[in-house]
């Protein structure tokens, strides 16, 4: 899962659900990976390439739950929830 810079354009249109989903998505493919990398049992390995590529997607999911943040405490009343 990748997501590009002028995704966060097109942030809007995306459900809330669907970006929590994918933030989460990208943190277990980042640990998995990262597992990985530290374990000397497992017979699969990562490249670098592949573990910076798991760690920038999850910096741009992380990335998108803040700016989900940030419109969901801009859309509260002043006075907080009732």
């Amino acid at each position: 899962m990748s997501f590009s810079d002028d995704g966060l354009d097109s942030f809007p249109s995306a459900p809330q659900e669907t970006i929590i989903q994918e933030a989460l998505g990208c943190f277990d493919a980042f640990a998995r990976i990262r597992r990985t990398r530290d374990s000397i049992c497992t017979p699969v390995r990562f490249s670098p390439r592949e573990e910076q590529r798991a760690y920038d997607d999850l910096q741009h999911a992380v990335a998108r739950l803040r700016i989900l943040s940030q419109q969901f405490d801009s859309a509260e009343p002043a006075g907080g929830p009732p």
